[in-house]
Formats: C-alpha cells, structure tokens, sequence
C-alpha cells in the first residue's frame, strides 16, 4: 500500500494526467538545452573559438547536430545563447536609488563574464566573427546588445525622473558614451578591460550629467 505521502505526491499526476504527460518532455527539453549549452562553453574554453564547431557539441553533449542545428544556425548563435542563458541574472541592473552604483555594479558583472576569463577570448572571437557573418551579427544585436542598452537607458531614464541626472541629457547618447571606450579598450587596443577603467569611465561620464546648480 502506498504511503499517505506518495498520494500527494502522485496525486497531480493521478487528477491531470495530461499536464503531467505534457511537463515530462519540457522538463526533458529543458534540460537537454543546458546541457547542449554547457559543453559548448566547456568545449570552447578546452579548443577555442575557431576549432569550436556545432558537430564537436554535438558529439560531446550525445545530442543530434539536426537537433542543435534546428534552435541555433551557427556556432556564433550558439555561443551567445550559452554565455547568456545561463549567466543572464548577472546582467540586469540593481535599482539601489544610487544610478552611479549600480551601472558600476551591473558593468563590473558584465566585464567580468564576458572581457576576462574564462569566456573573454570566446565574447572577443565572436564579436569579430559578427563583422562578417550576418547571422552571428544580428544574434548579437538582438540577444545582447540591444537589451543591455535598453537596460542601460532605462536605469538612466530613472535616474533623470528621479532628478540625479540632468534633464537635458541625452540618454541615448549617454549609452553610446558609455559603451564606446569599453569596446575600444576591449577590441580596438586589446588591454584589459578592468573594474578600474570602468570607474575612470563612469566618473567623466557622470561629471557631465549630474545636474547643474
């Protein structure tokens, strides 16, 4: 006789049978999906960027390369999902009421997973892969940069309504400030991309739009 427990336990299961039936493959799908997503990263750490390729996942993670190929066209997509997906809440930014604490928090985080390592040369190989390879190019807009710059500009959208920023300021134009010398340091000289260039950053971008007495 089952135990009072395994009747809680299964009696979901025994009332809805097909919500049941039905979560059992998300369940399996899902899991399947990270796996697929960490032994790309592991993979590429172990070869690099360059020798990375779907079939090599494939065979690693025991899933079908249609399978992979199905969700993601190319390895670029791939990558991109991987770093993201299973590292996306290190990404959103805090809301403390302090806008220059938490864009420092939230780009200390960024810089962090995606400029150092273990994943840094993997992020810079396949931005340089996205100057001429259409799909990994709009993956990379559409996954990451535009939603960290929407999440950029609404922090500050914030801030100013709030009255920590000047309400002549261009937000836009703030995030294209910001941003640039943080790729210029990360692709253009290749020097490290550390928390302290990311303060110097900060504090000439907010001397300019702090308000004005």
């Amino acid at each position: 006789m089952a135990s009072p427990g395994n009747d809680v336990k299964h009696g979901t299961c025994r009332t809805d049978k097909v919500a049941c039936m039905s979560d059992t493959p998300r369940r399996r799908g899902a899991d399947r999906t990270e796996a697929i997503m960490r032994t790309t990263l592991e993979l590429g750490q172990e070869i690099g960027y360059a020798r990375l390729s779907i079939e090599a996942v494939a065979a690693r993670a025991g899933a079908g390369k249609h399978t992979i190929y199905r969700r993601w066209p190319s390895k670029g997509a791939l990558l991109l999902d991987s770093l993201l997906s299973l590292n996306e809440a290190s990404l959103d930014y805090p809301d403390t009421g302090d806008v220059a604490a938490d864009l420092r928090v939230q780009i200390h985080a960024a810089v962090d997973l995606l400029a150092g390592p273990p994943f840094g040369p993997l992020f810079q190989a396949l931005i340089g892969e996205a100057q001429y390879e259409p799909q990994v190019a709009a993956a990379l807009n559409e996954r990451f940069i535009v939603p960290q710059a929407d999440k950029t500009v609404a922090r500050l959208r914030a801030a100013r309504d709030q009255g920590q920023l000047s309400p002549q300021f261009d937000l836009e134009l703030a995030m294209a400030i910001l941003s640039g010398p943080l790729y210029f340091q990360l692709l253009i000289t290749q020097r490290p991309l550390t928390h302290e260039y990311v303060d110097r950053v900060l504090d000439a971008l907010f001397a300019g739009m702090t308000p004005r007495p």
